[in-house]
Order: C-alpha cells, then sequence, then structure tokens
C-alpha cells in the first residue's frame, strides 16, 4: 500500500490547532450557578483528539474554493456533535468507560449528570453554529449544512447505529447488520464531514456523489481498524480502554472475518475510496492521503 504522505501530519496539525481555536472561541464560558455545565462542555471537546472529521471538512472545502473561516465553523460543529456522542458513549449506561484520548472521561471529571447536559449541550450549540450567517451568508447553504449534520446524527445515522451497537451485545449480528450498524454509528458523521464542505462550496451533484461514495468506504475502513485496535492495541497507544467490545461478547468485523481478512478489507476499502476521487483529477491530496492514514494509525 502506498505510504502516507509526508505532509500529511503537518496538515492534519494545522486543522486540529485551527478548529481547537475556533471551539475555544465558540464555546461558552460563565461565572453564574451553571458554569460547571460549561466548564464540562469545554473540557469534553478542548481535550485532544485527531480532528479527522473537522480535517475532511476543510480539505473538502478547500476543493472549491471555501473561505477557511466558513469551514472551520462548519468543522467546529461537526466535532461538538462528535465530541457529544463520545462523552454519552462513554456513560455507565453505555460503554462504561472510564478513559477517553488519555484523560478521565467528562462524567469520571465532573459526574454523570453533568456529562449528560455537557452532551446535550455540545448537540444543540452545534446547530447554533451552523445556523449563524458567520458560517456561510447563504441561508439555503446553512439549512442543507444543519440538515445534513441533523440526518447524520440522528435516528438514522449516529444515534441508530449506538442503539444497534448495544443490542449486539445481546443479539448475535451477521456481517450484513454489523456492517449497517458501523455505517450509521462511525461512518455517517464522517461522510457528513466530507459533504459539508461539498454543500459550503455549492459543489456540482456529481462532485458531491463522488465525495460521498469516498467518504462511504472510508467510514467502514476506519471502523474496521478501530475493530482491529480494540482487538489488539493497547491503552497506552489508543488513550482509551480496549478489549471491551470482547468483554461484552459483541460481534466485530474482527471476530466474525479473523484479524488478516479484517485488515484486509480495510485496505481495499481505503483503496476504492481514493478511487472515488479520480473526478477531482488529483486536486483531492489530501483526502487521498488521509485514506491511507486511517488504516496505517494505531490510535
Amino acid at each position: 500500500m502506498p505510504s502516507v504522505s509526508p505532509t500529511l501530519s503537518a496538515a492534519m496539525s494545522h486543522v486540529a490547532d485551527s478548529v481547537t481555536e475556533t471551539m475555544e472561541r465558540i464555546l461558552p464560558r460563565s461565572d453564574f450557578a451553571e458554569r460547571k455545565l460549561f466548564e464540562a462542555m469545554r473540557y469534553g471537546v478542548l481535550n485532544g483528539g485527531k480532528r479527522l472529521r473537522p480535517f475532511l471538512v476543510l480539505s473538502s472545502a478547500q476543493l472549491f474554493g471555501v473561505d477557511e473561516d466558513c469551514a472551520l465553523r462548519a468543522a467546529a460543529a461537526l466535532e461538538c456533535v462528535h465530541c457529544y456522542s463520545l462523552v454519552h458513549d462513554d456513560l455507565p449506561a453505555m460503554d462504561n468507560s472510564e478513559l477517553r484520548r488519555g484523560k478521565p472521561t467528562v462524567h469520571i471529571q465532573y459526574d454523570e449528570a453533568t456529562a449528560i447536559l455537557a452532551g446535550d449541550a455540545l448537540l444543540t450549540i452545534a446547530f447554533e453554529i451552523l445556523a449563524d450567517p458567520r458560517t456561510h451568508e447563504d441561508p439555503k447553504v446553512r439549512c442543507n449544512l444543519v440538515a445534513a449534520l441533523a440526518r447524520a446524527s440522528g435516528a438514522k445515522g449516529m444515534v441508530g447505529g449506538q442503539m444497534l451497537d448495544l443490542i449486539a451485545e445481546t443479539t448475535k449480528l451477521d456481517i450484513g447488520a454489523i456492517t449497517r450498524l458501523q455505517r450509521m454509528k462511525t461512518g455517517e458523521l464522517i461522510a457528513c464531514g466530507t459533504e459539508m464542505g461539498g454543500i459550503l462550496g455549492k459543489a456540482s451533484n456529481q462532485h458531491l456523489a463522488a465525495l460521498r461514495a469516498y467518504a462511504h468506504d472510508l467510514g467502514l475502513a476506519f471502523q474496521i481498524i478501530d475493530d482491529l485496535l480494540d482487538a489488539e492495541g493497547t491503552a497506552e497507544e489508543t488513550g482509551k480502554p480496549v478489549g471491551r467490545d470482547e468483554q461484552a461478547g459483541k460481534a466485530t468485523f474482527v471476530t466474525i472475518l479473523g484479524a488478516e481478512r479484517a485488515r484486509s478489507q480495510a485496505i481495499l476499502l481505503s483503496e476504492q475510496a481514493i478511487g472515488h476521487l479520480n473526478v477531482f483529477e488529483g486536486r483531492a491530496k489530501n483526502l487521498e492521503d488521509i485514506a491511507h492514514f486511517v488504516v496505517d494509525r494505531r490510535t
């Protein structure tokens, strides 16, 4: 498989720093009695992470000459939703995790009720950001961004996927059901990040279709590697507990396919994802590189 571009790390670091600065500026502070909520929101968002989804927003937006500040606001909104999902996913009623990105999870650092409210607030502020004219001057574009994120994060996307993930703890799923689960739980937000750049740039239907197809394969490859890391990685490498799927008795790509076949499938999906970018005639180098990164990562 081709090696990851030596410039990718620098590009990802730039986006991560820029979107973190944007969220630092946008997320509220308070000296009122409820300040604990705002502190928990900021803790759940400003605690590191690869910022993969924001990188996809910025990289796809660059294809269409979108103003970087507008793209950063859209990326910040998407990352708020992603971080809300992590805060809730770590709760005792879900995965009951004590570690996230190498640090105590929000409900451990604060308390369970505060973590629930912080997640709720991060979800809602995301749509406030997208609805703001500073994100895009065209109200139709803003509406399309809101609709895309709502679809990706709701019952037919991430939340529905999380429900299927809970069902998987007590019900044996076949490979088709697991693929659907992971497409909803993980893939829809990844696809949304890629699509958002095209929406901001008022991309053609052909270009939007190519971005969606790319993101579809990328999201599935990402989740297969996540399953491999849970099965083979260490908490020091991943920054979160490992072996949770096996402990819960969940069927995953790894348990069904085996580690070697699962990794081969992830590589195949990565190559397919890159193939969808041919329509951009070599201008989507960041998106190509991230497809390699996804299958090479150790965190």
